[in-house]
C-alpha cells in the first residue's frame, strides 16, 4: 500500500467510496472547481495551482503535477496560500479546527494533485479530473 493510499484510507476512515471522509470531499470539490456555494471555490485544479505560483510556492504545487518527487507542504504554507477565511470556512462547516482542516489539506492535496496529473500536465478539461477522482475512489 502506498503513501497515497494509506492518507486516502485514514481520510476515509478505512472505508472505500461512500464513506469518504468530508474533508476529502472537500479537497475534490476544490480540485474540480465545485465549491457548491460552500464558499471554498479555488478555481479548481488550475486554480489552486495559480495560487501557488502567485504566493511564491509554486515550486511546491510544480512538484506536484510533474512526474518527479511531491515535495511536502506544511499546514501554515497551505493555510497562507489558500487564505485563512477559506480554512475557517471548512473547519466550521466540518466542526473541525482550522489545525486539522490545513494539516489534513497539506496531506492530501498534494498526493491528490500528484494523482490527477499523471502526465505532468493539468487536464484541461474537468472531466478528466473528475474521472481520475473517481477511478481513486474505487479503488
Amino acid at each position: 500500500m502506498g503513501l497515497f493510499d494509506g492518507i486516502l484510507g485514514g481520510l476515509m476512515g478505512g472505508q472505500q467510496q461512500a464513506g469518504a471522509s468530508p474533508l476529502l470531499q472537500i479537497a475534490m470539490q476544490m480540485l474540480t472547481n465545485k465549491g457548491n456555494g460552500g464558499g471554498f471555490d479555488m478555481g479548481g485544479l488550475a486554480g489552486i495551482v495559480d495560487a501557488f505560483q502567485k504566493g511564491g510556492l509554486g515550486h511546491l504545487a510544480d512538484s506536484w503535477v510533474g512526474t518527479g518527487q511531491n515535495l511536502p507542504v506544511n499546514a501554515d504554507q497551505l493555510s497562507e496560500i489558500l487564505g485563512s477565511d477559506k480554512i475557517r470556512q471548512i473547519a466550521n462547516q466540518l466542526g473541525l479546527s482550522q489545525g486539522d482542516v490545513s494539516g489534513g489539506l497539506a496531506q492530501i492535496l498534494p498526493q491528490l494533485i500528484d494523482k490527477v496529473t499523471p502526465n505532468g500536465q493539468i487536464p484541461g478539461n474537468h472531466s478528466v479530473i473528475e474521472d481520475a477522482l473517481g477511478m481513486l475512489l474505487k479503488r
